[in-house]
């Protein structure tokens, strides 16, 4: 029943001070009371307001951006999944692409911890405070209206006093001079109507002290708190964001380093696919012609379709090998058209100059090997110097053991260090203009023929 009766008294007691906070805030909204005013201490308070919201919304963003690594991270971890499916164990670099894709998730991992523990735990810590210091805010607003109302209804006893004094004053000396008997009962009243006003007073002014102690006290707490955490917002966003760039930077360098690993992997499986390792799915050379439409680039037995399951060791070579052109020099049929031409003009010529009445002429002989004919040119030629041909179209090098061609540069053909490595349509050469100003042959290449006409 005690318990009881002290919460009972207790809740009573919170209900009377909401109301009379109530009745002041509308006193003071009417004007009729005043209200003690700390305009340093507002300041404070709209910069923690501030504070709070651009708070919030920096947690708010990064917790939405660590939310968007780790959905980069589970949808890199399944395209690289599937990579590791579709790569088949046979393929050069099988071990080395499992351990690369299992180390780039791992990386995520660490970069998406390591946001946690240095951004994300610092920046609930930083707004950790906040409630706090919020609802000690709160308490001050009420603790200042009670201050208030004290000292107003403190000020009203006062006040009250001092007239009641006035009023009886005059009364009671005309009563004791004119009937001090009768009017004894009159003084008796009103000295203890005057006693029981002290009484309040003293009440009230006991209330007003404590009021204005438990104000004061939390007021001086805030009056240090508020600008010491505005000022620690500056410390605070250039550590967080240092974090995340720092941790960034990190994070990139060594995925890039990854993703150079897999690039060399996937390159290396490339040259194989290319270099013989699956023949029948090599690529052909192909080309950027500058300007108009240019021939087709002929396929040489390295570079053509091989039997299903077999190599280029176990092609039948006789049925590669190029046809003969009326010249006796070898053309494939992509090239037919270039050399023929070729022949005819070279036949029309020879007809010319030729004595005889032969209809058929036979078309000049291609130059041997080195062969200078006692041209001073010839004998300054590199070695195994054929002849002349001019690029009739732009030809951009696939392979590192290709001649890239401009329209219109002069290349010298020189015969192959091994004549079994000559692919059908293709030949090899190197430009003139490098030949004759540094007279070295190192980089000859090879180059498909109809690109070309002969000088």
């Amino acid at each position: 029943m005690a318990e009881k009766g002290v919460t009972a008294g207790k809740l009573a007691s919170n209900v009377q001070k909401k109301l009379t906070r109530a009745q002041e805030k509308v006193l003071q909204k009417l004007g009729k009371a005043d209200e003690t005013k700390d305009v340093a201490f507002e300041e404070g308070v709209i910069n923690f307001n501030k504070q709070l919201v651009e708070g919030s919304k920096l947690q708010k963003d990064l917790r939405a951006y660590l939310a968007a690594v780790k959905a980069m991270q589970e949808s890199s971890k399944r395209l690289q999944d599937c990579l590791v499916d579709m790569y088949e164990p046979e393929w050069n670099g099988k071990e080395d692409v499992d351990s690369i894709v299992e180390d780039t998730d791992l990386l995520w991992t660490d970069f998406h911890q390591k946001l946690v523990d240095h951004a994300l735990i610092s920046m609930d810590t930083y707004l950790g405070q906040f409630p706090d210091i919020k609802a000690r805010i709160a308490k001050r607003d009420r603790k200042l209206v009670d201050f208030d109302s004290a000292r107003h209804h403190f000020a009203s006893l006062q006040k009250g006093k001092k007239k009641d004094e006035v009023k009886m004053a005059k009364p009671v000396s005309l009563l004791e001079k004119a009937a001090p008997g009768w009017a004894q009962g009159i003084l008796s009243a009103h000295h203890v109507a005057q006693t029981n006003l002290s009484r309040n007073q003293v009440t009230a002014e006991e209330e007003l002290g404590r009021a204005q102690k438990v104000f004061e006290e939390i007021n001086v707490d805030l009056q240090e708190e508020l600008p010491s955490l505005w000022n620690s917002r500056v410390g605070f966003y250039v550590n967080t964001f240092q974090s995340v760039a720092g941790l960034e930077e990190k994070f990139h360098r060594e995925m890039g380093k990854l993703n150079q690993n897999l690039n060399d992997c996937l390159t290396k499986l490339e040259d194989d696919n290319q270099t013989g390792v699956k023949p029948q799915e090599a690529a052909n050379h192909s080309l950027s012609p500058a300007g108009g439409s240019a021939p087709a680039i002929p396929k040489s037995p390295s570079k053509a379709d091989a039997p299903a399951g077999g190599n280029l060791l176990d092609m039948d070579m006789d049925s590669l090998q190029p046809a003969a052109s009326p010249g006796g020099v070898a053309t494939s049929p992509a090239s037919q058209v270039t050399s023929w031409d070729a022949w005819e003009a070279d036949t029309t010529v020879a007809a010319a100059t030729t004595a005889g009445t032969d209809s058929n002429p036979a078309p000049p002989a291609v130059p041997e090997a080195g062969a200078s004919n006692g041209s001073p040119e010839a004998a300054e030629m590199p070695p195994g110097f054929l002849f002349k041909v001019m690029a009739m179209h732009d030809y951009v090098a696939n392979d590192s053991d290709e001649l890239e061609m401009k329209a219109g540069e002069v290349v010298l053909v020189v015969s192959f260090d091994n004549p079994e490595e000559q692919d059908d349509g293709w030949l090899m050469g190197l430009k003139e203009a490098h030949w004759l100003q540094s007279k070295d042959a190192s980089p000859k290449g090879v180059f498909p023929e109809n690109f070309t006409q002969r000088l």
